[in-house]
């Protein structure tokens, strides 16, 4: 598949997990300190208008959420305490205008504001915040594809310490990152790229686990 649709894909599987959420589950605390399940479904819908917001003003940079970081972060306070339809209803609506804006994009390598990336930077922006969110909701076992670890590992290889080639070793998968002295941890391809991604993993990870440079 490609980029684009590994990210719509991932929003579907959302949709599914969320399908039963009761208003009380939505209340409760997400994996995320200080954040309740509904400061993540929150974040994710507003994610992702403001990632469609990228391909809607294609050609022009602007900033994705207008007022940066304290816009962002006042908006999901602000719909936090949504009912679960009412989360459910606005992830909807958010994945609605996405598919529009990605249908209407001219030239995928557009240079864009996110990250001062281009346009197709978005598309793995909203994958990423999708698949490791829904895991973050604590709503059952999530497993993430062998293709969603490659790209993860690729984007995270930079929290890596300095100092250290460390190889990830999963059963049908192996990575290392990094240059220097040797660390090998071993587990599931997800519980090693959450570990990566700064989460608690639900197995076992062997080996000694370096600390970890801020997220990139």
């Amino acid at each position: 598949m490609t980029i684009q649709a590994n990210a719509l894909d991932a929003h579907r599987r959302l949709a599914a997990v969320i399908e039963d959420l009761t208003d009380e589950q939505v209340a409760q605390p997400s994996v995320l300190p200080g954040w309740t399940r509904g400061h993540v479904l929150a974040h994710l819908a507003n994610v992702t208008v403001a990632l469609a917001g990228q391909a809607e003003q294609e050609g022009t940079k602007v900033e994705p959420y207008t007022g940066g970081r304290p816009a962002r972060d006042a908006a999901i306070e602000a719909a936090a305490g949504r009912t679960a339809g009412e989360h459910r209803a606005a992830i909807a609506d958010a994945v609605a205008r996405l598919t529009k804006a990605w249908d209407d994009v001219r030239d995928w390598d557009t240079p864009v504001f996110y990250r001062d990336g281009t346009l197709v930077g978005t598309a793995y922006g909203v994958w990423r915040e999708v698949e490791i969110h829904t895991r973050d909701l604590d709503l059952g076992p999530v497993t993430w594809s062998p293709e969603f670890c490659d790209h993860a590992v690729d984007f995270l290889s930079a929290r890596v310490p300095d100092g250290v080639r460390l190889t990830l070793r999963a059963p049908d998968r192996t990575w290392t990152v990094g240059e220097g002295e040797d660390v090998t941890l071993t587990g599931s391809r997800t519980d090693l790229v959450a570990w990566l991604a700064g989460r608690e993993p639900d197995g076992p990870i062997t080996g000694d686990r370096p600390e970890l440079k801020p997220w990139p």
